[in-house]
């Protein structure tokens, strides 16, 4: 597996809308479930998901936040990250990270009530385009 930077794979998830986000449950399970990568920022190797506090994403996290992020583009591309998720409830912090489009899921926008963001920083990123494939340690 090659070696990559960390501005190669920005570039190829730049356009990616949709995460699936995997936590590990209470029981020991793993739980998944499709967020909106709203490609807010440059990615630096964070990713930041808006979900609600009373979520299973929220419970799931708060007992263990080792998680997984998976993409899938155009192109056979594919990029797996491992990492650890934060939450985050300053206002402050939200706002940077809001976008209008996402009151399709957040009425209220940042005055939804509940309303938290998940940060994943990562540790580790696979990606596999085409033939070309590489990984990056962070």
């Amino acid at each position: 597996m090659a070696e990559t930077t960390l501005k190669a794979v920005a570039a190829k998830i730049a356009k990616l809308d949709i995460a699936l986000l995997t936590t590990h449950t209470s029981r020991s399970q793993l739980s998944t479930r499709p967020m909106s990568n709203n490609g807010d920022v440059e990615y630096d190797g964070n990713s930041y998901y808006f979900t609600y506090e009373g979520s299973r994403t929220v419970r799931d996290i708060a007992e263990n936040p080792h998680v997984s992020l998976g993409f899938h583009g155009e192109g056979y591309l594919y990029v797996a990250v491992s990492g650890s998720a934060t939450l985050i409830r300053q206002r402050a912090t939200l706002e940077k990270h809001w976008l209008p489009e996402l009151k399709r899921w957040f009425k209220a926008g940042l005055d939804t009530p509940g309303i938290v963001l998940v940060r994943v920083q990562a540790k580790r990123i696979k990606y596999w385009h085409g033939e070309e494939e590489g990984e990056l340690v962070l």
